[in-house]
């Protein structure tokens, strides 16, 4: 792939099937770690960007959550479609010495291009794939298959390292340490397409599926990690019975090559090996000298028939990155109802030892996993 990285969307190299390192749901053992701070997940739902959004365009046909932001910012529907935002912004927040800086571009449809702190570069964004973004996966009514019915934030396969995307931004709100998005998704592979032996299951470059996104630098007392929200619009008039939701995907320099898992059991970081594949517990990627390093930490998220977090990791040598992901899979016989389904993670920036604390902090406030 042009990216040499996009991992399948069931989830792992292009063209080889996943090693599961530790099936969803599968249990671990309880922490032993008591809470010693103020929960603050409760808190986290009242988090939205209180600033002023301008007029919203007539999607509201297509998602409930792009509706709700009419309601939450008062802002008035008019028939006309105001010109689409530019999806070019920046946040940030200061850190020990440093700033953490999220910075969203056009040429992404407002997907996050760039992470940076304390002088280094977070995210490896090459292509429409290499990003810190979301997509999903899904079967259109036939067994699910890699990338084939695949919306993705950033745009697709075909954008390459072109100055557009073919994904369409919607809605963008950024002040201070916040951003808001809505991005309909384009699919990652053009019609006619493949993945592998597997043909594109869309007829169309872009989806009816839309994506928005809530991104805050900090939480309470915890300056270094990043809450991130995100909620998947599925549209009326297409048939699933499986999904596969990647919540959350980091593509990051080969640099941060010391791969390490969280355990609830001690609080602190084991080893993990470089086998592709998904595991139940966190994981953080970390330069070896231990100076920087970002890790993906989700709590229990509860919803019918769902099963996650579990998170991926996958070293890509030829292609010089490494990815780690969050991924939540879908799964009814009768067919999955059209809606939103919503997931809530936390991104953590720092050196080791500061990203290995704030996890601990997370995962005390959150309880047993």
């Amino acid at each position: 792939i042009g990216r040499g990285a996009k991992a399948n969307r069931e989830i792992g190299a292009p063209g080889r099937p996943v090693q599961e390192i530790g099936a969803p749901g599968a249990p671990v053992p309880p922490a032993s770690i008591a809470a010693t701070r103020t929960p603050f997940y409760e808190s986290r739902k009242n988090a939205l960007i209180h600033v002023q959004a301008p007029p919203l365009p007539m999607i509201c046909r297509y998602s409930l959550p792009v509706c709700a932001l009419a309601f939450i910012f008062g802002s008035t529907l008019h028939a006309e479609t105001p010109p689409s935002p530019r999806g070019d912004a920046v946040i940030r927040a200061p850190y020990g010495s440093s700033e953490i800086v999220i910075t969203t571009t056009a040429r992404l449809a407002g997907a996050i291009h760039s992470l940076t702190w304390n002088g280094r570069e977070f995210i490896d964004s090459h292509d429409h794939g290499r990003q810190l973004q979301s997509a999903s996966n899904l079967d259109f009514g036939t067994p699910i298959a890699n990338e084939t019915f695949n919306p993705t934030e950033a745009g697709t396969e075909r954008d390459g390292t072109g100055p557009t995307s073919s994904s369409r931004l919607l809605h963008l709100v950024a002040a201070g340490n916040a951003l808001q998005t809505t991005t309909q998704m384009a699919f990652w592979l053009p019609p006619g397409g493949k993945s592998g032996p597997n043909p594109a299951k869309n007829t169309a470059v872009i989806s009816d599926h839309l994506l928005t996104k809530r991104v805050r630098i900090g939480v309470p007392d915890l300056p270094n990690v990043i809450s991130y929200d995100v909620t998947f619009g599925l549209p009326v008039g297409e048939w699933h019975t499986h999904a596969v939701f990647e919540a959350l995907t980091g593509y990051m320099p080969p640099e941060f090559s010391r791969f390490l898992q969280f355990n609830p059991q001690t609080g602190g970081l084991d080893p993990l090996d470089d086998t592709a594949g998904e595991i139940p517990r966190p994981i953080v990627f970390a330069v070896p000298e231990g100076t920087h390093a970002m890790g993906i930490y989700a709590p229990p998220q509860s919803a019918p028939k769902m099963t996650g977090p579990t998170f991926g990791r996958f070293r890509f040598a030829a292609e010089k990155v490494v990815k780690w992901n969050c991924v939540f899979r879908l799964r009814d016989p009768s067919g999955i109802a059209p809606g939103e389904h919503a997931f809530w993670m936390f991104v953590i920036v720092g050196d080791l030892a500061e990203v290995t604390a704030a996890m601990r902090a997370l995962h005390a406030d959150s309880g047993p996993r």
